[in-house]
């Protein structure tokens, strides 16, 4: 692919990046599909994304210079959490112009923690950039989502940065590629050496170096010389083998095996058409410092990636649940687009990313809001129907003005009532709702509360906000511990948003997380309830015996009535019921419900005046208090069915430590590929902080589901320490 045909636009006064809204619109949006390309940037973090974009924006005129990472000025990291950890920690939409097309950069965070934020950048984007550092080994976590990407055959193309650094080793990294991606994965340039430096690239198709000079973002071509020609001869011949391998033309191999020389531009065609259905992977040498390989990428980001129109939408249905038909990417098209991403702004309000699927938003819209899906989130599903009154083009936290935003199209709306991440906007004639994208699970429980009283209101006020925004974040309220429990991805994930919510101004702390124990009878006990008050006028009076006995695990609580002669009315025997329940929820040891046992009520008295329903409840309650103290109580703890998927390489380990979580080994079973599924029974005391060290273990590329089992007996040694203090 000749790069002397990209047209980089001549450098505009840039704008600051710490602008909340821009003043004014910077040229009118695409009107049609065609003219958008929409394109994530994924890779480790520290691979060198951020700066990438930084450097496209530079090269494209979109800001006057360069940020830095170190001093917090990039124009995708604005949040004061992706400062404060020197990476990126959210999703970040950048614009820039090329060629008259737009291309929508998606940053999105390299660290697995975030990876609701990567999953909503992919869902945004028609196309992928695998962003992989000359100096650093692919991550395992990066090798997944390359297969993720291949099954729903996303276009890829692979990115390899910090070709600038002294230890940057292309030929190397290329390697590393290959191992991790496949064969599909061929580079279409090479880095040219002037001494150590790598001042530009060899074009293997168009015959041409493009020179990158410090004066001037544009690279100066030449041709190249008998020595480079012979040096790049192997990496040319492999590179159109692999075109011709994938071109529909199935004479084009012989011909080529004949010794013909096949022109340029049919090499081009079919390279095109390859990568565009995703199954061929250019890979693309480069250096955000010194700006080698910037216009490459605009290159095949503009020419090969597909347009939003040529890709396929998610399916849409009606509010009752029917299809509602496929959509077509079609500014007339009905309107359908999708929330994937809300923030909170202290002058703006709300401010959802939406990316446009069909027909076209203007300003005065009148759309209808509608998410389902995330109740188990405490997202509870809910419909508006609302008024667009702004719209814009977001660049990174700033904001420009747009009259209207069309199909393929990415754009951010403010001041919508409801609107949260995973939500639909549709026409108000005709509301839709798109099908959600897959949301990773929280497993890492964090225990807050307010620092004093008066922050429960803005705690609860802030966290409604922040979790609109974050659908990896699970809030419950345990209804056993009573605790607030934030559930995250993961130590770096709870730590952002802790910081959003103390950036709201809530004072809160952490606390440790207590694990909802229930008690149980180990024995038969019995129990003797006396309750009498007398202290002038209208006394209490109750007097209950009861039998309690142990039942099996999760049979629950039943309550058996074997007085005679009419010793309690039965009014009261409900009374001294409830009395029993009431403790029961109460506890009788260490504060946790009493479960699976049988209260039978033998004998008691009453007296004709002073007897009441509140007596024999408080009378119940002591007599199950008495039983307790007489007998063994044993404590019971959740055990959860859990299932790890790792690769085959990691599973020795992975089986190793769950021994040292009491965990009872199930099963294993092949996942496919080299994806190995651990099944295991393990207390959720020993979960608590599970994924993080799964994490550690498998270099991030471990995952593990649960779902509640059952309670079983807390082990003598370890009953004390779990207990209540």
């Amino acid at each position: 692919m000749p790069t002397k045909d990209v047209k980089v636009p001549a450098k505009n006064p840039g704008r600051s990046a710490d602008l909340r809204r821009a003043d004014a619109s910077e040229g009118l949006p695409p009107d049609r599909p065609e003219q958008i390309r929409n394109v994530a940037l994924v890779g480790r973090s520290g691979s060198g994304k951020t700066m990438l974009t930084e450097a496209l924006l530079a090269a494209t005129g979109a800001i006057s210079r360069k940020g830095s990472i170190a001093d917090g000025t990039t124009v995708s990291d604005s949040e004061p959490a992706a400062i404060h950890q020197q990476r990126s920690v959210a999703l970040s939409v950048v614009p820039v112009g090329a060629g008259g097309v737009k291309v929508n950069l998606l940053d999105t965070p390299g660290y697995v923690e975030f990876l609701g934020e990567l999953r909503a950048g992919l869902r945004a984007a028609d196309a992928a950039l695998f962003v992989v550092s000359a100096l650093d080994d692919i991550e395992a976590a990066t090798t997944a989502l390359w297969a993720e990407c291949q099954r729903a055959r996303m276009p890829r193309a692979v990115v390899i940065s910090r070709l600038d650094h002294p230890r940057a080793d292309f030929d190397a990294a290329l390697a590393r590629c290959r191992r991790a991606f496949g064969d599909s994965v061929v580079p279409l340039y090479l880095p040219v050496r002037t001494g150590a430096a790598v001042t530009g690239l060899l074009g293997l198709l168009s015959g041409t170096v493009s020179e990158q000079r410090p004066d001037n973002p544009m690279p100066a071509f030449r041709n190249v010389d008998d020595a480079e020609r012979a040096a790049a001869e192997a990496a040319r011949s492999a590179l159109i083998e692999g075109i011709i391998a994938e071109s529909e033309d199935e004479t084009l191999m012989d011909r080529y095996l004949g010794g013909e020389d096949i022109p340029p531009e049919t090499l081009v065609s079919d390279l095109e058409t390859a990568v565009a259905r995703g199954s061929f992977h250019p890979v693309l040498p480069t250096s955000a410092e010194t700006g080698v390989g910037l216009a490459e990428v605009l290159e095949v980001v503009t020419r090969a990636f597909p347009s939003p129109a040529e890709r396929e939408l998610p399916a849409v249905t009606e509010l009752a649940g029917a299809p509602a038909g496929p959509l077509a990417c079609d500014p007339a098209g009905p309107l359908a687009g999708e929330v994937v991403r809300t923030t909170t702004d202290a002058f703006l309000g709300r401010v959802c990313l939406v990316r446009l699927f069909s027909g076209t938003l203007r300003e005065d819209s009148a759309v209808h809001v509608g998410g389902r899906g995330l109740a188990d989130r405490g997202h509870e599903d809910h419909d508006s129907d609302e008024r667009v009154t702004h719209l814009y083009s977001p660049l990174g936290s700033s904001l420009r003005p747009v009259p209207y935003c069309v199909a393929g199209d990415i754009c951010a709306l403010t001041k919508l009532g409801v609107a949260e991440t995973g939500d639909t906007i549709s026409g108000k004639e005709m509301p839709l709702l798109v099908q959600p994208w897959e949301m990773p699970a929280p497993l890492l429980p964090v225990a807050v509360e307010a620092a004093s009283h008066g922050d429960e209101d803005a705690l609860a006020k802030s966290l409604g906000k922040v979790a609109a925004g974050d659908p990896t974040l699970r809030v419950e309220r345990n209804s056993e511990t009573h605790q607030l429990i934030l559930w995250c991805m993961g130590e770096a994930h709870a730590e952002v948003v802790l910081g959003r919510l103390r950036d709201q101004g809530v004072n809160l702390q952490t606390v440790e997380v207590v694990t909802p124990l229930r008690e149980t009878f180990a024995a038969p006990a019995a129990g003797h309830g006396r309750y009498v008050k007398q202290s002038g006028g209208h006394g209490q009076y109750a007097v209950c015996d009861i039998e309690v006995e142990p039942l099996e695990r999760g049979a629950g609580f039943e309550f058996v009535d074997k007085t005679v002669g009419g010793v309690i009315p039965g009014p009261f025997i409900t009374s001294v019921e409830k009395g029993v329940r009431t403790q029961m929820q109460k506890g009788v040891s260490a504060g946790f419900p009493v479960v699976d046992i049988r209260v039978t009520l033998v004998s008691g008295k009453t007296h004709s005046v002073d007897s009441s329903d509140a007596a024999f409840q408080a009378a119940g309650a002591l007599a199950l208090r008495e039983a307790a103290a007489a007998a063994r109580i044993q404590l019971l703890e959740p055990v959860s069915a859990v299932t790890i998927s790792v690769s085959d390489e990691h599973v020795g380990a992975v089986m190793s430590d769950l021994s040292s979580h009491r965990a009872r080994l199930t099963g294993t079973t092949s996942a496919g590929g080299d994806v190995t599924e651990i099944g295991a029974e393990v207390p959720d005391q020993e979960l608590l902080r599970y994924s993080i060290e799964l994490r550690a273990l498998t270099s991030g590329s471990g995952r593990f589901s649960r779902s509640y089992l059952r309670h079983e007996p807390v082990p003598a040694t370890t009953a004390r320490a779990a207990a209540k203090a």
